[in-house]
């Protein structure tokens, strides 16, 4: 078994039972201590499990561990999200009709779309900051109520302007991405991003590797909703099966080098 399907199996678990160890991986996958605590480690690290306090049992993160406030998340904007901004801008055409979503993820796509003839439509101050030192992207900002927490605009005022829009691409962030579909920490923005997917011929998902075969609270879109995913590593095999009987097409960020 992989690493990224085992990953997958202990957060499952871990949905059934509340807390896994090293102990319990290596029982249930046969594999040595040092595999198992590398899990927990990643795991760890992707701020998906939080280890007990006195004991050697790691429980699942929740809402509120995993999905910072939006400053937070900027500071902590990786090098994978970058890469995945890139290969998303690289999508965008001459006199296209975009709706950028307000997650960091799309905030990195809006960092590298070019100056070029373009509409943007979005729910987020901060992408239309980004995009307004470009003279040639045009941009429409969704006025609604402002989520303080997490800067972005939603409402009903906002879901109603979106419904008069139709365009070309809408580029969506997420929490997290599973056999359960698209799912994000707060309804209020999950409700915005539903009427995105509406207003889209193309609608493109991005999230790094630690939102594969996330399920957070609240789900907005199911898999067959997607035409493409952008992420930075190779999900599992058996996760790209998903997305293949989902007709989801994956594309996986490259790294620049110094030629391109």
């Amino acid at each position: 078994m992989y690493q990224e399907e085992r990953l997958i199996a202990i957060i499952d678990y871990l949905e059934k039972h509340e807390r896994v160890s090293a102990a319990v991986i290596c029982e249930l996958f046969d594999v040595s201590k040092d595999t198992a605590r590398r899990d927990l480690v990643r795991l760890e690290e992707e701020k998906r499990i939080i280890r007990t306090r006195g004991g050697p049992f790691c429980r699942a993160a929740s809402r509120h561990d995993q999905v910072g406030d939006y400053q937070q998340r900027l500071q902590t904007v990786s090098t994978e999200k970058k890469k995945i901004g890139r290969t998303a801008a690289s999508l965008v055409y001459d006199e296209d009709k975009l709706i950028l979503d307000a997650s960091t993820t799309v905030q990195a796509c809006a960092e590298y779309i070019s100056d070029q003839s373009c509409t943007v439509i979005t729910n987020s101050t901060h992408q239309a900051a980004i995009l307004s030192s470009k003279p040639n992207v045009r941009i429409h900002i969704l006025g609604g109520e402002l989520h303080k927490e997490q800067q972005f605009l939603h409402g009903e005022s906002v879901t109603d302007k979106l419904s008069e829009y139709f365009t070309d691409t809408a580029f969506l962030g997420v929490v997290g991405i599973s056999e359960h579909g698209l799912t994000i920490a707060h309804e209020e923005d999950g409700m915005v991003k539903r009427r995105m997917i509406k207003q889209a011929k193309r609608r493109i998902a991005l999230a790094d590797h630690s939102k594969i075969g996330v399920t957070s609270f609240y789900k907005f879109a199911d898999l067959s909703e997607m035409d493409v995913l952008i992420t930075d590593r190779p999900p599992s095999p058996s996760f790209q099966k998903l997305l293949s009987q989902n007709r989801v097409e994956l594309l996986v960020s490259q790294e620049r080098t110094n030629n391109q």
